[in-house]
């Protein structure tokens, strides 16, 4: 019979030991552990949460890897083309772990009504374009499908149409300057047929989409030529070695960029978050783990009394360290599940009720994402145990320092 967790068993149902003096300082400690909890949980959550949105958007508008001529400029704008003729397209073969390979092209214009204009990015996709992350995001309309037949139709953000007062179904005029500044700039009239809102404002200011067979028309190209190719993955975390693989299969005269070299600036900022989840941890266990330290402390003094009559009975320092250790742990486990439970569900109401709003020019989103994941969570409370466990071995070595005779006798 193990007789230390049934005498714990026997204290933690009594009453005096509901209402003694370290009640307080009892409920204190759990209260510290279940905020703890609470902000780990919300700090990992939002911040994994906010670094997979942001990845995905700036994927969603370049793909994650372009493969482009060297000469392409820092304006992402298409000037030489590069021939569809490639080894590797429509499918890299000695690659995995490739999702899709499609083509682009883009050419700047001035999107222009009778009142207002607004500077744009054209960017042509053809029939191979995955607009699976685009569905989320249309405002209105529905997303454009374009074939072997030359389409009018493009999509604009819902940015543009409101600071050009468009709506679905509009017609919209785009011009285009010259190579020869002398010769009047090229227009072009297309129908809106869907409008979108990322909540990424640096592309939905800048980008609107068309048909890639009408950026070859106005740059005189051929139906072989396009700007360049992106290159969708299956899995971002391999961003980097994947970069490297397909850089090696292109030819010498294409190279191919990840969105982390074409962006490095956004990266480096999203980085910065493992930094702040880790600070944020590391001070939650260490408060909530002082505060379970005094709680045992308080625990010890308070029954000072009972070890001498333990100890004189015959009992070792390690199973009397042990009584302690089983109230600290049943501590723990009801902060945890406090913790928990509250946690998780303020973040399921930010999750489907969009509750925190963020302002879009400073961190690309509209709103505060959630990204909950068993594993992070389960992870989380192994290692809140463990830790507090490791820190309650110290005060509980007091408990060696107590002479039977003189605690017998403590008030």
């Amino acid at each position: 019979m193990n007789y230390e967790l049934f005498i714990v068993k026997r204290l933690l149902q009594a009453k005096k030991y509901k209402s003694s003096v370290s009640a307080p300082i009892i409920k204190i400690g759990i209260i510290a552990i279940a905020l703890g909890v609470i902000v780990m949980l919300i700090s990992i959550a939002t911040g994994i949460g906010l670094q997979k949105k942001i990845r995905e958007k700036i994927s969603g508008f370049n793909g994650h890897i372009q493969i482009v001529n060297y000469d392409f400029n820092a304006s992402m704008v298409s000037v030489k083309p590069v021939s569809t003729q490639q080894e590797f397209y429509p499918d890299f073969q000695n690659i995995k772990g490739i999702k899709n390979v499609q083509v682009f092209a883009q050419k700047a214009g001035i999107l222009k009504t009778e009142t207002d204009f607004e500077g744009v990015i054209l960017k042509g996709v053809g029939p191979d374009y995955d607009w699976t992350f685009f569905e989320e995001y249309i405002y209105k309309g529905e997303l454009p499908k374009y074939t072997d037949t030359l389409s009018n139709d493009i999509m604009i953000s819902k940015y543009l149409a409101d600071a050009l007062h468009l709506e679905v179904g509009d017609d919209a005029r785009v011009w285009f300057v010259r190579e020869n500044l002398n010769k009047a700039p090229k227009v072009r009239k297309f129908t809106i047929h869907a409008i979108y809102d990322s909540g990424f404002q640096e592309f939905d200011e800048t980008y609107l989409f068309c048909d890639i067979k009408q950026i070859q028309k106005l740059n005189k190209w051929q139906d072989d030529e396009v700007g360049g190719f992106e290159v969708l993955l299956n899995d971002f975390d391999e961003l980097n070695d994947k970069n490297v693989e397909i850089h090696t299969e292109v030819p010498p005269t294409l190279q191919a960029i990840s969105i982390i070299q074409k962006f490095p600036a956004i990266f480096e900022w999203v980085s910065l978050f493992d930094s702040n989840i880790i600070v944020i941890i590391g001070i939650m266990i260490l408060v909530a783990g002082f505060n379970m330290i005094t709680a045992l402390l308080v625990l010890i003094l308070e029954q000072t009394r009972m070890i001498g009559i333990l100890k004189a009975m015959g009992s070792r320092n390690w199973d009397i360290r042990k009584m302690f250790l089983y109230q600290a742990t049943y501590l723990i486990f009801k902060g945890l599940l406090w913790g928990n439970s509250i946690g998780l569900a303020l973040l399921f109401i930010q999750k489907y009720g969009h509750v925190i709003k963020l302002n879009p020019e400073t961190y690309y989103v509209t709103e505060a994402p959630v990204y909950i994941n068993i594993t992070y969570i389960l992870l989380l409370n192994i290692g809140v145990i463990l830790l507090s466990y490791l820190m309650l071995l110290i005060p509980s070595y007091y408990i060696t320092k107590i002479s039977p005779v003189k605690s017998i006798k403590f008030e």
